[in-house]
């Protein structure tokens, strides 16, 4: 059902951008507005949306709605062109407002056929409306991520010296499948050793040697919302350069935690993490940014970087995963979920963060 609140935002949002329409196609933004996933593939979708509060929404028959979405349905069929359909509502004297993912082929049958007076990216208004959590969404964030412990816990138990980086990527799959979630958020990165070292490893058929640090970045989704968590454990005794490189990251992540408040910007979350690494001499080892914005999709809108000045405000979920890595010796990185409050900050990640040596 159309939520009446979300909808009010973004006409709110439309309005200090003093735009009067706009179409909405991304999936995830039309299942923050309706609560239905529709992911027609190539074939269009759109959501109409007017400042006075008229909304419909173009849909292909192929997709079915059996409940009602609180908002006006117009359904077309392959041999049909849509855009035409969308002329009958858009006012061609206006702006018109569009997804930043939108296939170009319908924006350009839009313009062809002067469907409005100009065109417009009004993605970025449905992403910071998106931004802010409310009470459901952050209750949703907290039991995806409280799944992505339970689940961890089991990927480490599960680890041992004869299972390739591919076999225990194939048992996160498993795990959230067994657990009731909706599956992978994103494909796990499991990287043994060496292959740590890059931040976004392919999983391969690796085995562990004895020493090496291990990295495990998964998250779930579950209830259409996206959880993301990293942890690094040692299979056998780590040398002195990992524990340390260990204990670097790990000072790094509890600084940017500490950072996150109201008031304080993204930048100055990275700021945080970078400085502890850099100060150690390890500053060039630190290869990215420091997170990310997550929610629907396990990378929402906005960074943590330090060309981000954006303020935090409450409700803001974002990672904070600082590492280390150390071409053809071993990579580092603890990434929590956290969520902007009040007076400072909520860790939606509870698993332990001590250093974890499997014998």
């Amino acid at each position: 059902m159309l939520d009446k609140n979300r909808l009010n935002r973004v006409i709110e949002g439309m309005k200090e951008q003093k735009l009067k329409q706009m179409l909405v196609s991304s999936a995830a933004s039309i299942f923050y507005l309706t609560g239905k996933w529709i992911d027609c593939g190539e074939r269009m979708i759109a959501l109409y949306i007017n400042v006075d509060g008229t909304t419909k929404m173009f849909i292909n028959e192929l997709f079915p709605i059996n409940e009602d979405l609180g908002v006006e349905l117009k359904w077309h069929s392959d041999v049909d062109n849509p855009v035409d359909d969308i002329l009958t509502v858009v006012d061609k004297n206006e702006a018109l407002g569009v997804d930043k993912n939108w296939p170009c082929h319908f924006l350009i049958s839009l313009m062809e056929k002067s469907a409005a007076k100009s065109y417009v990216n009004g993605s970025h208004i449905l992403d910071r409306v998106r931004m802010i959590k409310d009470e459901n969404e952050k209750n949703l964030m907290r039991k995806a991520s409280k799944l992505n412990d339970q689940a961890i816990d089991k990927v480490i138990k599960f680890l041992s010296m004869d299972k390739s980086e591919k076999t225990v990527a194939s048992e996160v799959g498993n795990i959230f499948a067994d657990m009731g979630t909706q599956g992978n958020s994103f494909s796990p990165i499991i990287g043994y050793g060496p292959n740590g070292a890059d931040p976004h490893h392919e999983c391969d058929g690796s085995l562990p040697k004895s020493g090496d640090t291990v990295i495990i970045d998964m998250g779930c989704r579950n209830e259409y919302y996206c959880s993301d968590m990293t942890r690094t454990v040692f299979l056998g005794e780590p040398t002195e350069e990992g524990k340390k490189v260990y204990n670097l990251v790990l000072e790094a992540n509890k600084a940017g935690i500490a950072a996150v408040k109201p008031g304080a910007r993204f930048c100055d979350v990275d700021k945080a993490t970078r400085d502890v690494i850099e100060k150690a001499g390890y500053g060039k080892y630190f290869t990215h940014r420091t997170g990310h914005s997550i929610g629907i999709e396990v990378h929402d809108f906005g960074d943590v970087s330090s060309a981000n000045t954006e303020v935090l405000r409450p409700g803001m979920i974002f990672s904070v995963e600082p590492g280390i890595y150390l071409s053809g010796n071993l990579g580092v990185r603890i990434e929590d979920l956290v969520m902007v409050t009040e007076d400072g900050c909520e860790v939606l990640n509870a698993y332990p963060k001590d250093m974890i040596i499997l014998k």
